[in-house]
Parts: C-alpha cells; sequence; structure tokens
C-alpha cells in the first residue's frame, strides 16, 4: 500500500503531512499546483480571507530564522481564516533544555491543528510527526539539508505558470548544491513531473557526489551549465552552513558562476530566472538579472502564498471536505 511507504499519505492515499517532495506521487503534486490557483486570486480581492481553516489553529514553529518563509506561512494562513501563533523560539522553553517531543506534546495539549516546523536538524518534522495526534498536520519548512516542499512546489508552480508543460523543459539549478535543501526539493519535483533535462551546476566543493543518481546531469561550467536553458534557478551561497575553505572568495565566485545578463544570453531568449531568496546581489546574480525582464524573482513569492494556502488546506481536509459539500448540494 502507498501510505506504508509514505508517512506523509493516509490509507486512501490523501496528504496528511508534507514532510518531503521526494515520493509524492506526481498526481499529489499537481492536484497541489492546481488547488494554488484557485488561491492567487484572493490576494486580488478586497477582503484577502477564505473561511477553510477558520476555528483552526496553526503553529509556526521556527527554530531557524527565516523571515521570508514564516511570514508567507503566517499570510497564508491568516487569509484561510486560521488562528495563527508565532513561536519566538530563542526564548521558548525549548532554549531552557526542554526536547523538542515534549515542546510538541506541550503546544498539541493548546489545541493544535496544524505545525509549520523549521529545523536546523533533518528528519525533525518526520519526528514529530510519527508523535502527533491523528488530526494534527506537519509541515516541513525546511530542515537541514533535507528538504523544503513548499519552496519546491512554489517553484513548480512558478515554471508551469510560464511555462505550462514540464516535458520540454530543460531547467539549471545552478550553485551551492550541497547545502541546498531547495535544490533537492527542486530536483525531486522536477523529475517527477517529468522535466526533459535538470542539470546541477556549480564548484566541485558545492556539487555533491551523489547527484547523477537523482537523475540529472552534473555541470562544472556556467556556460556549458546554462546553455540552451528555459529555466536557470540560482541558489545563495550558504556560508552560514559551510565548514572549511569551500571557496577562495565571493569575488571569485561571482566570475566563475555568477548570473550575469552577458552570460543569461546563452540560455533561451525566452528563459526564465529565479531565486529561492534572500538574494546575495553581486554574489551569485548581478543586480541587472535580479531587476531585469526574465526575473520571475517576485512572481515567485506572491505564488508562495498561494501554494502553502494550497498545502495547508490540503493536509487539513478542508478541500476534500469543501469538494464533497458542492458534491452534495
Amino acid at each position: 500500500m502507498l501510505y506504508k511507504r509514505n508517512p506523509q499519505l493516509n490509507k486512501n492515499g490523501e496528504l496528511v503531512h508534507l514532510l518531503t517532495v521526494e515520493g509524492l506521487p506526481r498526481d499529489t503534486i499537481t492536484h497541489i499546483l492546481d488547488t494554488a490557483s484557485s488561491f492567487v486570486s484572493v490576494s486580488d480581492r478586497e477582503v484577502k480571507k477564505v473561511p477553510l481553516l477558520r476555528g483552526k489553529s496553526v503553529f509556526n514553529l521556527f527554530f531557524e530564522n527565516s523571515t521570508r518563509t514564516r511570514t508567507t506561512f503566517e499570510i497564508a494562513a491568516t487569509r484561510l481564516s486560521a488562528d495563527v501563533i508565532n513561536l519566538d523560539i530563542s526564548r521558548s522553553s525549548a532554549s531552557k533544555g526542554e526536547t523538542l517531543l515534549d515542546t510538541i506534546a506541550n503546544l498539541s495539549a493548546m489545541a493544535a491543528d496544524l505545525f509549520v516546523v523549521r529545523h536546523s536538524e533533518s528528519g525533525a518534522p518526520y519526528l514529530i510527526a510519527q508523535h502527533v495526534a491523528p488530526h494534527v498536520h506537519v509541515i516541513n519548512a525546511g530542515d537541514g539539508r533535507h528538504a523544503h516542499p513548499t519552496q519546491g512546489l512554489l517553484d513548480m508552480y512558478t515554471i508551469r505558470h510560464y511555462n505550462k508543460d514540464f516535458t520540454n523543459l530543460t531547467v539549471a539549478i545552478v550553485g551551492d548544491v550541497l547545502h541546498s535543501r531547495v535544490a533537492r526539493s527542486d530536483i525531486h519535483a522536477l523529475t517527477t513531473l517529468g522535466c526533459a533535462e535538470v542539470r546541477v551546476v556549480g564548484p566541485k566543493t558545492l556539487v555533491p557526489d551523489d547527484m547523477a543518481p537523482m537523475g540529472v546531469r552534473v555541470c562544472h561550467n556556467l556556460e556549458e551549465g546554462i546553455r540552451g536553458c528555459d529555466v536557470i534557478i540560482m541558489l545563495r551561497l550558504q556560508n552560514e552552513r559551510m565548514s572549511g575553505a569551500l571557496l577562495p572568495s565571493s569575488q571569485e565566485y561571482f566570475k566563475s558562476f555568477g548570473l550575469t545578463p552577458e552570460k543569461l544570453r546563452l540560455a533561451r531568449p525566452d528563459a526564465i530566472v529565479m531565486h529561492p531568496g534572500p538574494i546575495n546581489r553581486g554574489v551569485e546574480i548581478d543586480s541587472a538579472v535580479v531587476d531585469g525582464r526574465q526575473s520571475v524573482i517576485l512572481p515567485q513569492v506572491t505564488f508562495g502564498i498561494a501554494v502553502r494556502m494550497a498545502v495547508m488546506s490540503i493536509v487539513a481536509g478542508t478541500v476534500r471536505q469543501a469538494q464533497h459539500d458542492r458534491e452534495a448540494a
């Protein structure tokens, strides 16, 4: 049975947690993207709310800093009419020695319905999902180097918005792949959706050895990696995760792997440029590219709210219930 192999799915194959893109069926990913489409227009309404999570409590549990991800999750939950609780982890009981599971048990006793978890340790959201009650749902907002599934999904939504079909696309993921959970989530999603070619581009010190078995083409030259591409996903240099001298300097990195308008001309004329943020201008990408006509970095942020609304409403079962109500009416 599918649900026995994938802890994110219940016995009916429905998504009850979102822990990783890896192993998600193609139909499930497509369902999330389709559901997100229905939420994009909410941002244009005078009243930017729908009642799908009314009465539900969403706890943003961020053990790692991330203004952009936490804010978009908060906006998404608020637009779904949920009660949102943002925890200051630096002042919480976790900083006083309480274990992760004890923290979750106490929050669950406060009638939590959904945990959005960001943690520096890979696997932390899985551990939480294994110990919550059946009615409580867990969404991984980034764990260690492992996964960042909602970022991967919003990247897929952005690509589909501009290109419609994945099967003819060549996508390059460029930069610090070694430390990037976004890169792994993007690779799993792109291959599941049938992308024609996925390239991983970066210096040898920042590209792990296990990339080729994931079905990607590894390039250590930027010009080769982006030539003829339809989509270029630039990654931030994660200096805070680096140990040892993996790069000579940020200036040398920009010279070899920074995306400039001149290098961008090697891609297709209608290629789009993406970045999960935050952006280091002049390190991995030139300001002229960030602000140029091929950049879709700001639309990524906008689409991210709709995708996170979709994920929360799907795992909580409210999308299924709303569909059932419509069919019964």
